[in-house]
């Protein structure tokens, strides 16, 4: 606690050096909050039907009926949904926006779909455009449309942004390195006389780096809370513009901040990067010290 008093004595010098390691300790953070909300959004959409076949226009739904109970017997298939022209033009005026359009129709164009869910062996890209070309060539099928592309696309840029955030994360972890590490230098260079009058009286090298240990601790652990801090507060000014934009499409997404065992990682983190910072600061300038 000596040492944290010491620190609260300078609270200048001491607020912009957390500050500075909270920032950066939040940029990775905030990206990796980024992810975490992108992947649970993706999870909603992992229900989509992988293949959409639109039937031609003069198949009636007893015959969509008879095509889809078909399908259903298919062992690549594990569900089939058929979508009735009077269901998907209901869902296509929900959206909105289109109202004058479509009271200028003078009948239903769309076509009936069957949304295809295949089982989770033949999932893959591979075997989905196979089972698209087998179902192309049903008499009754106008054209299909496979619906995980733009999926496997988003998981792609997910996957990107991870590798981001542990590039992004060491790069700043090595910044946190050099922060606390200059800082306990200028403050060993402000203790030289005390650090030599203690080596005469038969100081160990061990007592006399302890203290400076103890404040790359309290620095690190503060910078941690100060990204944590930062990171909740982002999440906190965002989730009302993210709700209304939800809104518009006739969903709700709350934001998800740091779990517990995220802040854990944090905290942890950063307070063996202040004692890794103080070490090599400690170790390099501390012979340095030593009286003529």
């Amino acid at each position: 606690m000596a040492t944290l008093r010491r620190l609260l004595d300078t609270p200048l010098p001491t607020g912009m050096t957390v500050a500075v390691i909270g920032i950066s300790l939040a940029l990775p953070a905030a990206l990796y909050v980024l992810a975490d909300n992108l992947r649970a959004m993706a999870g909603g959409w992992d229900q989509t039907a992988a293949i959409s076949l639109f039937l031609y226009d003069e198949t009636q739904d007893a015959d969509a009926n008879r095509v889809a109970a078909d399908l259903r017997g298919w062992p690549e298939i594990a569900q089939v949904q058929m979508i009735t022209r009077e269901k998907a033009l209901d869902e296509f005026r929900a959206l909105g926006g289109f109202e004058e359009a479509l009271e200028q129709l003078t009948s239903n164009p769309l076509p009936v779909v069957l949304a295809i869910y295949p089982r989770n062996e033949h999932s893959p890209p591979a075997q989905l455009e196979t089972l698209q070309t087998k179902l192309l060539e049903l008499p009754e099928v106008d054209f299909a449309r496979m619906d995980t592309l733009w999926l496997q696309r988003f998981q792609a840029i997910l996957e990107l942004i991870q590798t981001g955030v542990l590039l992004l994360g060491g790069l700043l972890g090595m910044g946190v390195l050099l922060i606390v590490g200059n800082t306990i230098r200028l403050e060993i260079l402000n203790r030289r006389i005390e650090i030599e009058i203690m080596e005469l009286v038969g100081a160990t090298a061990a007592f006399i780096r302890r203290p400076f240990l103890y404040a790359g601790a309290w620095y690190g652990l503060l910078g941690g809370l100060t990204a944590w801090l930062l990171v909740t507060l982002a999440i906190l000014l965002l989730q009302g513009p993210v709700s209304r934009l939800a809104s518009l499409y006739r969903s709700d997404f709350p934001l998800s901040g740091l779990g517990l065992a995220a802040i854990g990682i944090i905290l942890i983190g950063s307070i063996l990067l202040g004692l890794i910072g103080s070490w090599i600061a400690v170790n390099r300038h501390l012979r340095g010290t030593e009286p003529d």
